[in-house]
């Protein structure tokens, strides 16, 4: 599997909240970024199917360290 990276601008408040609640959720800001796209896969395909790949949004998600 190839990793990508993809670059974002976001307002500095909002960055601020996501390190937050990252932090909160013992995630670094990349890694909570990523459970939150992987609940958005998961939503989409309970409500409009299965995207073709082989990556299941369920699959790897790197749990909290709390």
């Amino acid at each position: 599997m190839a990793i990508k990276s993809v670059s974002i601008r976001i307002e500095e408040e909002m960055l601020r909240k996501l390190s937050y609640i990252a932090d909160y959720e013992g995630r670094s800001i990349n890694s909570h970024v990523l459970v939150l796209i992987r609940e958005n896969i998961k939503a989409f395909e309970v409500e409009y199917g299965t995207i073709d790949g082989d990556i299941k949004p369920a699959i790897n998600v790197k749990p909290t360290t709390k």
